[in-house]
């Protein structure tokens, strides 16, 4: 039986832009983020009203992320946790790395119940990653931060920006994220949104090549060892590539091992300013996570600082407003989320793609390079079998 993978009921995670206010300068930022809060952002007791409106989606409920901007830019940041605790929710804060983020700002998220917080490295260099955050002090804010976590008994994950700017640190990155005791790497690639459409995304090759090195990594792994989870955003052919190494290893020896693809950690300096090796992954630190079928609008839910209810993120195409419209009801119900859940219509390569329903590519990059958010996304070089049926993850 076909595995459709259409999550039309409910989400697994929801998103929320608490604010759009914060102290960085990103160059890729998706929300273009700026000092001051919005005075038209979700108010304390709409944020509660948020809350109760998405728990009616039923059990089980969807993990709810607290994003930004910066969200320790609310002063009433801990009320809302206590609100989305009390109702249930799972829920996980995506701080900034700026002067709030504290270790005593750390132990009062663990105190309150957050599951995990998001810290982001886009360099194993202060260099590299100050460059990209736009402000000085960014790279050493955000390993403090990491050791603050492990500290506290937080988990954390480590978000990395996968741009033509950042290619050649990856290895060095993931040796860095490694030795942080990150509970996850999420590999951010790149959509050309906000200000993010000043920087280069990296090629079709370059993109199949850095995905074989993430489940390469896995094919490492020694069963029932426990170890750093990676995962990517907007770039779910990561679950193609890994079913097809499942496949291959099945008939015979994996032919990806878990050396630096070519074109990733070339000869820039300092790259392994940290020390450790910025050749590659070291074995069983490593495992790819697919999560079949997960999109934009097919699992995935964001709702911006001032209520419009999206796909995601970086699919902001607004059809509906949690001051005015049953949040629930646009999800199921309108037509854009209804048409993201159904891989058969889209367009080009990706519409007759044996992976279409476990991948269906990034709707928001095919938005971006092609203003419909159903084409085919350009970042993927694979071409369908003739006549191709929907496979299984295996």
């Amino acid at each position: 039986m076909t595995q459709r993978f259409i999550y039309d009921q409910a989400p697994m995670r929801v998103y929320w832009e608490t604010t759009n206010a914060c102290d960085l300068a990103c160059r890729h930022c998706r929300a273009e983020a700026r000092p001051e809060r919005d005075p038209l952002e979700l108010s304390t007791d709409e944020g509660r009203q948020l809350f109760e409106k998405l728990a009616t989606f039923g059990s089980p409920l969807p993990h709810l992320v607290l994003t930004g901007g910066d969200p320790l830019k609310r002063d009433d940041l801990f009320d809302l946790i206590a609100s989305a605790r009390g109702l249930g929710f799972g829920v996980s804060v995506a701080p900034s790395a700026t002067p709030l983020l504290t270790q005593d700002a750390v132990r009062k998220l663990r105190a309150a119940g957050v599951d995990a917080i998001s810290l982001s490295l886009d360099g194993a260099t202060a260099e590299h990653h100050d460059s990209i955050r736009g402000i000085p002090g960014t790279y050493e804010r955000t390993l403090a931060a990491g050791a603050a976590a492990r500290e506290a008994g937080l988990p954390f994950q480590v978000n990395t920006l996968v741009c033509e700017e950042t290619l050649a640190d990856l290895p060095a990155i993931y040796d860095h994220v490694v030795a942080m005791g990150a509970a996850r790497w999420s590999l951010f690639f790149l959509v050309t949104v906000g200000r993010g459409s000043v920087l280069q995304p990296i090629s079709q090759e370059k993109a199949e090549e850095l995905l074989l090195w993430v489940a390469g990594l896995a094919a490492q792994r020694k069963p029932g060892r426990g170890g750093l989870v990676i995962t990517t955003t907007e770039a779910p052919q990561l679950r193609r590539v890994v079913a097809e190494m499942k496949k291959a290893a099945n008939g015979a020896e994996a032919a990806v091992n878990g050396g630096r693809p070519e074109g990733v950690g070339g000869s820039r300096p300092n790259n392994s300013a940290m020390g450790g090796p910025a050749n590659g992954a070291p074995p069983g630190h490593g495992s790819a996570h697919h999560g079949a079928g997960i999109r934009d609008g097919n699992g995935i839910l964001f709702i911006s600082n001032v209520g419009d209810i999206c796909p995601s993120g970086f699919l902001e195409m607004p059809v509906g407003n949690v001051r005015k419209d049953d949040i629930v009801a646009v999800y199921r119900d309108a037509p854009l989320f209804r048409e993201l859940r159904e891989p058969d219509h889209f367009g080009g390569r990706c519409g007759h793609c044996e992976y279409r329903f476990s991948c269906g590519g990034s709707r928001a990059r095919a938005f971006s390079a092609s203003g419909d958010p159903m084409a085919e996304d350009p970042l993927c070089p694979h071409e369908p079998a003739p006549h191709a049926h929907s496979l299984p993850m295996v």
